[in-house]
């Protein structure tokens, strides 16, 4: 069985911080983002919500698809979350169930 990694893009609730990043469990991680569990860039910009996110069967290309959305303009990390999210809203309970 293959494990799934995840890129997953976070804002803050007035969306105006994205963080993208990657994971091998991303219920865990959100759940770590949106708790303060981890210092860093996330809990300094209170980035809770989960707006978007990729699964991927190979961590490899999950890493380098979020190098990809990183070195992206924010304008393109936008039209990302609106393909899927048009609303914003947070999704982190699509994919604890």
């Amino acid at each position: 069985m293959t494990k799934q990694s995840y890129v997953c893009i976070m804002t803050n609730y007035k969306n105006t911080t994205l963080y993208t990043g990657v994971t091998n469990n991303i219920v865990r991680r959100v759940y770590e983002h949106k708790n303060s569990l981890v210092k860093g860039f996330t809990s300094k910009y209170r980035l809770t919500k989960l707006v978007y996110y990729e699964v991927f069967n190979d961590i490899t290309l999950a890493i380098q698809r979020e190098k990809q959305i990183k070195g992206g303009s924010r304008k393109n990390k936008e039209n990302l979350v609106n393909s899927m999210n048009k609303e914003w809203k947070d999704l982190y309970n699509s994919v604890i169930y």
